[in-house]
């Protein structure tokens, strides 16, 4: 296990349900380390969906007494036409397994370089609470943004407490939404069967 005792650690956040459990367990595991979040999501669209889960992350952090900032949002021409590994631009016709990545790539480099510039000396992320995510393939991400800015990733298998966090959320009455946050899963492609995830 990694010792992140009296460290400074960013939790990036993807939206306020997922963040529950996450924020509980790290702060149960590593009672020490002095936690805060980021929300750093460019992926989500349409705009009104970006506010929707930005609003959810500070509800759910104001329950959780976690101090989180906020990324400006980042447009959907620019996000549309990030560019596939082959050159090729656009991301309406990849497979699951390369959009998914760039998504995972575009987010976790936000999270590490934010904590970089504002000396943090560690990350993670409550993605890693969803069943719905490739998780080897998002730690290979995290490890590498991890290894670019200096920085060390700390990864907990947060799924176990997915179906707790999702009650709790609608305890909390949060917004709970239905698809991952991009154009191709807002239209179906990787709905996955979730229950307002």
């Amino acid at each position: 296990m990694t010792d992140v005792i009296n460290k400074n650690t960013l939790m990036h956040i993807c939206c306020g349900p997922c963040s529950l459990y996450c924020i509980d367990e790290f702060r149960r595991v590593y009672p020490e380390a002095a936690l805060h979040g980021l929300f750093a999501n460019p992926n989500i669209h349409p705009y009104d969906e970006f506010l929707r889960r930005a609003e959810s992350t500070a509800q759910a952090a104001n329950y959780k007494g976690l101090e989180v900032e906020f990324l400006p949002y980042f447009d959907q021409a620019a996000w549309e036409n990030f560019a596939r590994p082959d050159g090729i631009p656009q991301i309406q016709g990849m497979p699951d397994a390369l959009r998914c990545g760039m998504c995972y790539r575009v987010r976790m480099d936000l999270t590490a370089k934010y904590a970089k510039a504002h000396g943090y000396d560690s990350f993670t992320s409550t993605l890693f609470v969803s069943p719905y995510q490739d998780h080897e393939l998002l730690r290979r991400v995290c490890e590498m943004a991890a290894a670019k800015y200096g920085l060390e990733f700390i990864y907990i298998d947060f799924r176990p407490g997915f179906r707790q966090g999702q009650q709790e959320a609608r305890e909390l009455g949060l917004y709970r939404q239905k698809y991952c946050g991009c154009i191709r899963s807002l239209r179906g492609g990787n709905k996955k069967g979730r229950d307002n995830k």
